[in-house]
């Protein structure tokens, strides 16, 4: 079964390459996509469980991805809420966390992004079997 993404992104090309990752996997269909906050709570609202992996940048047109994460949070306690940002620092990631968020990466962090990625799409294994249980990279391997 295919894992319905939501993608909050504002920067369209950034938009473009992600939506074809996804769709070039086959593991993934991209079933939402919004450019601001309220674009994106909106379509959180109206689609509450419609989606099991969402991906946020923390920086849109308008707005902030972080109020993003929680909104998402309390719609869909299961779902998968990873943030894909360029501007991450590690007291940003660990905000994250404590908002909700299960994974954060970098952008200069693709590879490990591809690699959490291909375990959810092949088999859900990446999949918080219960919230709290983030997949946080260890100190050392944050840079990776």
């Amino acid at each position: 079964m295919k894992q319905r993404v939501f993608l909050a992104e504002d920067l369209s090309r950034m938009r473009g390459l992600l939506i074809d990752l996804f769709s070039s996997t086959g593991e993934f269909q991209v079933v939402g996509t919004a450019c601001t906050e309220d674009e994106a709570e909106s379509w959180l609202a109206q689609h509450g469980d419609a989606w099991d992996v969402a991906i946020i940048d923390l920086v849109l047109d308008q707005g902030s991805g972080t109020n993003v994460i929680r909104h998402a949070r309390r719609q869909h306690y299961g779902g998968v809420i990873a943030v894909l940002s360029s501007c991450v620092t590690e007291n940003l990631r660990e905000h994250c966390y404590a908002l909700g968020a299960d994974n954060v990466f970098d952008e200069a962090e693709t590879g490990r992004f591809l690699l959490w990625l291909g375990k959810v799409g092949a088999d859900g294994s990446a999949l918080p079997v219960a919230r709290g249980l983030h997949t946080r990279p260890a100190a050392n391997a944050a840079r990776a």
